[in-house]
């Protein structure tokens, strides 16, 4: 991911010489406005010289403001951020309201359901260490492109499976198109948003909850309007899926943000930081590389780096557990199926709001600690009511757990504060994700089984209640006001 932001045009970028002192922000994070306010506009920020690439102005001359990004390409960025997100998590939480029915209809027994509900997590950590090579190679847009088409095919061939394996290939397939939008979400918003950073997230993290929270409430009414088959209430997610892939068609064309944009990853641009102009300083280009470590830092020797990898993961097995598992413990509690479904929406429908005002937060905070403990706390009293009084206190245990969700927006504005390049961006956003993917396999599987084994779900909430205790001391040390580059 190139570091210049894609908030200017290529032939206003400003001239420099040699002596040229470094920015007097550089040293916050890539991308985030000064702690106490962002940013109001890039133009405001960001003198430039005259549009002829590589002149320098005249002494004296009153600096132009910046170009923006060619308008063609903003605006299929802003919707293609909403609908990418808004088909994050659809074909996950479609079938968590329908998992009974998808169980019976392939005959699965707990512990395969477990699996099924662990699937998500394993495709997220696999596929999603590829993203930053694939956008190196093709460019983020493109890669989301086909993360969408991928999400597309997996759930149109998903009704159509005849059996566990085929439903399980089908929906990996989409899941891989989900990892690796995933992982590029954050790299899109550095790089056409750099000072923006927590409005974006917020914007595209209010979308994910929405998708997530309308899938969860419209499946089991839509599957009874269908004549009550669950293949067909799983298999219409795919047109959401197939209204996001047209929005990344015009990004295709954006060469500067593409390819060729991605290789100077690794260069001199690495030197800046992602929310501050890349300077020309007329020097010969072999002099304009940087070491590989400055342009992409070894965060497997960050401690901030696997705290937040601790902390993601953590907070994705909660995630996972609650929309794979959270319908079926109100069900079993006499809870009738469509309202459980309610329920499960009401949880994701919690982020719809917070998804846009925690990263805002976050953003404003020197360190996210004091955010880290409140949702944990919101998660300890939701799993005490689900294990004390599910049916009773339902929609107040829904809500809580909803609240608690939004641990996932402030791990994703962290991975954005706690570098300083573009390159650590992208290298802090693949291996928190992935690590943190892998760290939540288990969980939902352990419920499975510890469910079909103890005959009830008193176990199984307790090991989710007792799973916000280190999500809460590991989110304190990812939240410390430090950034990977400083630990590599």
């Amino acid at each position: 991911m190139p570091d210049e932001p894609k908030t200017l045009d290529p032939a206003a970028r400003p001239a420099a010489t040699a002596g040229d002192s470094p920015a007097p922000d550089r040293d916050r994070p890539v991308g985030t406005a000064p702690r106490d306010t962002e940013a109001t506009t890039a133009t405001q920020a960001t003198p430039t010289t005259p549009a002829t690439p590589g002149a320098s102005a005249a002494p004296g001359t009153p600096a132009a403001p910046a170009v923006p990004v060619h308008r063609r390409f903003l605006v299929p960025v802003v919707l293609g951020l909403v609908l990418a997100a808004l088909n994050l998590r659809p074909a996950i939480t479609s079938l968590g309201a329908l998992l009974e029915e998808v169980s019976e209809g392939l005959h699965m027994s707990g512990s395969v359901a477990g699996v099924l509900t662990s699937v998500p997590p394993l495709c997220f950590a696999v596929f999603g260490i590829t993203a930053p090579r694939l956008a190196r190679r093709f460019g983020p847009a493109a890669v989301v492109c086909a993360g969408m088409a991928a999400i597309f095919a997996g759930l149109v061939l998903r009704p159509l499976a005849g059996g566990t394996a085929a439903f399980l290939a089908a929906s990996a397939l989409a899941l891989m198109g989900i990892a690796v939008s995933n992982v590029l979400m954050p790299v899109i918003v550095k790089r056409y948003f750099p000072d923006r950073v927590g409005t974006m997230t917020g914007l595209y993290s209010m979308a994910l909850a929405l998708g997530t929270s309308v899938a969860a409430a419209a499946t089991v009414p839509m599957t009874d309007a269908l004549g009550g088959d669950w293949r067909l209430g799983l298999g219409v997610w795919a047109v959401l899926a197939a209204l996001a892939v047209l929005p990344w068609l015009p990004l295709l064309r954006d060469h500067d943000g593409g390819r060729a944009g991605a290789s100077r990853t690794d260069t001199g641009a690495s030197h800046m930081g992602a929310g501050s102009p890349r300077m020309d300083t007329g020097a010969p280009r072999t002099e304009a590389k940087a070491p590989a470590q400055a342009a992409a830092p070894r965060v497997t020797r960050s401690r901030t780096a696997w705290a937040l990898g601790a902390f993601f993961g953590l907070q994705a097995t909660g995630a996972y557990i609650t929309m794979g598992w959270m319908p079926q413990i109100f069900r079993d509690a006499g809870v009738p199926a469509s309202t459980a479904g309610v329920l499960l929406a009401v949880t994701m429908v919690m982020g719809v709001p917070l998804a846009f005002v925690i990263p805002r937060l976050a953003t404003r905070m020197k360190t996210q600690g004091p955010i880290v403990v409140a949702l944990a706390l919101c998660g300890l009293g939701g799993y005490t009511g689900l294990f004390l009084a599910p049916a009773a206190g339902a929609w107040v245990w829904a809500v809580l757990l909803g609240v608690s969700n939004c641990a996932f927006p402030l791990a994703l504005t962290m991975i954005g504060l706690r570098s300083r390049t573009g390159a650590g961006v992208v290298r802090l956003s693949a291996f928190a994700q992935s690590v943190g993917y892998l760290i939540s396999i288990p969980g939902p599987l352990l419920v499975g089984v510890l469910y079909q084994h103890s005959g009830g779900w008193g176990l199984p909430i307790a090991l989710m209640g007792g799973l916000m205790v280190p999500q809460m001391i590991v989110g304190i040390l990812a939240g410390r006001d430090r950034t990977v580059e400083d630990e590599c």
